[in-house]
């Protein structure tokens, strides 16, 4: 049979043999072909198990057939673990519940698909938690963090996930179901094996804590307990399949608090930890200055709390029964710490946004200060907390022999060092190689493990051979053997592995230079290079809200997930598996469903901007083509609404007949269950004009310092004047001299999210036109709706790179409450009165940032409910065919139940025109913007 004749044979008996789903596609295999790894690996098929007896019938079939299987729970594996060429099997869509949490034994039945945070989430109502704590405890599934032994910052004091696992309910490679625990029995010939090789495993395994590279066959000696459920754990998928696990759960910390103590750099950081174990903390984290640099220029100097003087962090929590206690151990750890400054934060707020950076670190550090990829692959090796300050100062001088630049931070309390490196992969894949070696050589000496967390994967197990003598590497493949006779399960890892250079996916990627679209500056003007920022973290995975991603979080799909489409796009830049390119259906696919909200832009640690990327296909995929109907009635919105404004009532009047709008709207692409906004009128439209000064008026001189320039954008002035009225009374009463430019200046933020950037960048250029004036003469330009405010700042740049005038006009450019912020002598009017349901809208939150509006709604003393999360409008998407359901889902999420709840007591305060129009539409709820509310306030 050819390869696709099996595949698709493959494909057919497992669709007869199991209830969930199937995938044989192009774009699944696509969304499937990487992890969180260098790595590229492409599979027959991919499987979600709708429950254990599916799962047992994909490990028969795999055996019968003799095809490899790799299980995968989120992909978030770093070292390519979790990819395969055979059968993928995803747990996280299906078997992902919480069985049960005893509380009075401390313990959790989960399925393997349960993510780590849903974990803990039913287990914090009885004060529990499972110990360890990846990163990625977000989106990491059980079946992930057991496969691995990941650790987490809490390691130090709660112990790898070896340590707390009770027993697994697997099948092996032979097709044996067993429940593993404390005994040999269920796999014959395994205590002889331990009988015959005690002085190779009381010697070479199990020398520290962070030992995590090979398997931990130190559980299977009598003197650790005789565990194979303890064995089995950090084995990666290759000689058992979980079905299930109990797992130990600990007491959550009573009054942890902070503690962040600086020193010159991390080596002399690391130098302090051993003396700082004494006190028994929590945790110790590792933070390097240059990694704060890099998040302080890419996110604002706000977005770092306050840190003490230094180089170098550690970040120690310590716990105690009160939070006086957990003070007093603080104080007493500072002194012993030899640092050169401290700072002392309780739980809180502060404390949790630090927290999140360190949770955040595999993706910042994914850029070099210097604005280089950074990749994986020796990103988690670990040695004795002893030698960690020798072995830092060792490996920065072998980064700097090999010319590489990475940003170390990591578990520094257990030894293990996370960093990545600015390895050349897209064109000296050798370089990675040359590296690693040399980097194995280093970690040994000091008495460490090629990995200290994340496994060895196709990363590292060919290094093995380096860090294990011939009779250690025996045993791991008789292991192996007497679990997996047959290689079935995730071969080529570990035992026998594939050369740590091969299936590289940076590699096989082709350069695809910016041609007309955007600049992406950032990334040499390369779309293959900015696609790949996504290095497969997956926080666009996470459970526990936020803004990313909305139609993920509605379908649970990986083709509906920021980093599902960034691997298809990924996919096409190579070619081989998506073979149309910009045009392919597969492309196009995934993309569909993706809101625009550009949430990914602020909350990827990577940076990823799946709604740039978007705009850059459709621009690709239908420059001097026919668009789809949608671009041309949504896309062209701004001029629609001049031409109804000529004759507003007319229009509002037949858009009120329901058959004709249903019917106007569906010809037009538009979801026919939709409404139009109503047209302002041509009274309230000229009102306008009258809003402020003009330029040349008496009231606009130049060398007035209060001048401000109000930019009414297309959407205010067709729907909502009255908003831009409302700001100009919040402006005027502020002490400014408010401009407005003569003219409609559009942004195109229509033909950006349609992907017509040469209509957006003729727009842009006469918007530049009209306003560069004022920015380069110091006037703040402050716009009124934020989807276009956040244009100015972000794809303006992008559109218009070589335009110095740009630059100044996007450094102008602030919202009302930024201006207001920063305005001598305002105070906002008291709201102590009101309740407020606030939807922030995603470009706001993504672009520009939440905190000065969160900050005058606090002054203000109003109560707020914050929403977090998109309202499902998201500009022209809920309006299109083919999204109504998704929108509405979306909204369901956050906006629409909190609506319900508020009643008619509470005012809805969304100052985005799409997030009123869905309020307005799904809610029968109207909502007012900040300057709408400031005024109602004053007038009180």
């Amino acid at each position: 049979m050819t390869p696709a004749a099996e595949a698709a044979d493959l494909a057919h008996e497992l669709t007869a043999a199991v209830a969930g789903e199937v995938w044989a596609s192009a774009a699944r295999r696509a969304q499937y072909s990487s992890d969180a790894s260098n790595y590229r690996v492409p599979p027959q098929v991919v499987v979600a198990p709708r429950d254990v007896d599916d799962l047992l019938a994909v490990v028969d079939l795999a055996r019968r057939r003799r095809v490899p299987l790799t299980m995968r729970g989120a992909g978030t594996s770093v070292a390519g673990n979790a990819i395969g060429p055979g059968i993928v099997v995803d747990t996280s869509v299906h078997l992902n519940r919480v069985r049960e949490i005893d509380a009075d034994g401390a313990t959790a039945l989960v399925e393997p698909g349960a993510v780590l945070s849903r974990i803990n989430d039913e287990a914090r109502v009885h004060g529990l938690r499972f110990g360890p704590d990846p990163s990625t405890h977000t989106r990491a599934t059980i079946g992930g963090v057991l496969g691995n032994n990941a650790c987490g910052a809490h390691a130090l004091a709660y112990g790898r996930a070896a340590d707390n696992v009770v027993e697994l309910d697997v099948v092996d490679g032979r097709g044996s179901r067993y429940i593993a625990a404390d005994d040999l029995a269920p796999v014959p010939g395994l205590a002889r094996l331990v009988r015959e090789n005690l002085g190779t495993l009381r010697t070479e395994f199990g020398r520290f804590g962070r030992q995590v590279s090979g398997y931990s066959l130190e559980h299977l000696l009598p003197e650790r307990g005789s565990s194979l459920a303890r064995a089995l754990v950090g084995t990666e998928g290759t000689v058992a399949v979980t079905l299930g696990a109990r797992i130990r759960l600990v007491p959550i910390a009573a009054a942890p608090a902070l503690v962040v103590v600086g020193y010159p750099d991390m080596a002399a950081a690391a130098d302090a930890v051993p003396a700082l174990l004494a006190h028994r903390p929590l945790a110790i984290e590792g933070l390097d200055a240059r990694l704060v640099d890099v998040i302080r220029r890419h996110r604002g100097s706000g977005s770092v709390p306050e840190l003490p003087a230094g180089g170098g962090w550690l970040l120690i929590e310590v716990g105690g029964a009160t939070q006086e206690d957990s003070l007093a151990t603080a104080r007493a750890l500072v002194a012993d710490a030899g640092a050169i400054s401290s700072r002392l934060l309780p739980a809180g707020a502060e404390s949790a946004r630090l927290w999140r950076i360190r949770e955040d670190g595999a993706g910042l550090a994914g850029r070099t200060p210097s604005g280089a990829q950074a990749w994986p692959g020796w990103e988690d090796a670990a040695v004795p907390p002893a030698r960690l300050g020798a072995y830092l100062r060792d490996f920065e001088a072998l980064m700097a022999r090999h010319d590489v630049e990475g940003l170390p931070y990591g578990h520094f309390g257990d030894g293990c060092v996370h960093v990545r490196l600015d390895l050349p992969l897209a064109s000296d894949a050798d370089a990675m190689r040359r590296f690693m070696l040399d980097a194995a050589d280093l970690v040994i000496s000091h008495g460490g493990s090629l990995s200290g967390e994340h496994g060895d994967g196709r990363a590292r197990g060919e290094l093995l051979s380096k860090m294990y003598s011939a009779e250690a590497l025996e045993l791991l493949g008789r292991f192996k053997a007497l679990l997996d006779p047959d290689d079935v399960l995730n071969p080529g890892i570990i035992v026998e592995p594939a050369p740590l250079d091969a299936d590289l996916r940076r590699p096989a990627a082709l350069p695809l230079l910016s041609s007309g679209g955007f600049a992406f500056a950032d990334d040499g003007g390369d779309f293959t290079q900015a696609v790949h920022r996504c290095v497969g973290v997956g926080k666009c995975r996470a459970v526990d809200g936020g803004f990313m991603c909305p139609s993920f979080r509605v379908s649970g799909d990986e083709n509906d997930v920021t980093r599902g489409r960034a691997r298809t796009l990924q996919e096409m830049a190579n070619g081989s598996l998506i073979e149309d390119g910009w045009r392919a259906a597969e492309v196009h696919g995934a993309l569909d469903l993706c809101l625009s909200c550009k949430a990914c832009s602020s909350e990827c640690p990577a940076g990823v901007d799946m709604a740039q990327y978007k705009s850059e296909v459709l621009h690709r995929s239908y420059r001097g083509r026919v668009r789809p109907r949608a671009h041309y009635l949504l896309g062209w919105l701004p001029r629609w609404a001049r031409l109804a404004g000529i004759a507003p009532g007319v229009v509002n009047a037949v858009m009120k007949v329901a058959p004709l709008r249903r019917a106007l709207l569906r010809a037009g692409g538009i979801d026919p269950r939709r409404g139009v906004p109503a047209f302002a009128s041509r009274a309230a439209r000229r009102a306008l004009r009258d809003t402020g000064a003009q330029p040349g008026d008496a009231g606009a001189q130049p060398g007035d310092e209060r001048r401000v320039v109000l930019w009414g954008d297309s959407f205010s002035a067709a729907f909502r004047p009255a908003s831009v009225v409302a700001m100009r009374r919040v402006l005027h009463d502020a002490g400014y001299t408010v401009i407005v430019p003569r003219g409609e200046l559009c942004c195109g933020l229509t033909w950006i999210s349609t992907g017509q950037l040469d209509g957006a960048r003729r727009r842009l250029r006469q918007l530049v036109d009209g306003l560069a004036p004022y920015a380069l003469d110091g006037v703040p330009i402050v716009g009124v709706e934020p989807s276009c405010t956040a244009v100015l700042r972000s794809d303006l740049g992008e559109l218009l790179p070589e335009d110095s005038r740009a630059r100044s006009v996007a450094a102008a450019t602030v919202t009302l409450a930024e201006l207001l912020e920063r305005t001598p002598g305002w105070s906002p009017p008291d709201l102590s009165d009101l309740t407020l349901i606030v939807q922030p809208h995603c470009h706001h939150h993504a672009v520009i940032g939440f905190e000065a509006d969160r900050r005058l709604l606090a002054r203000s003393g109003a109560e707020v409910q914050e929403l977090e999360g998109c309202c499902g409008m998201a500009g022209n998407f809920g309006m299109e065919q083919g999204h109504y359901e998704t929108s509405v889902a979306v909204a369901e999420l956050a906006l629409l139940p909190a609506l319900r709840a508020g009643g008619t007591e509470s005012v809805f305060l969304a100052d985005g025109f799409s997030c009123r129009t869905q309020a307005e539409q799904l809610a029968d709820v109207q909502g007012r913007t900040l300057a709408e509310l400031l005024v109602g306030g004053a007038e009180k």
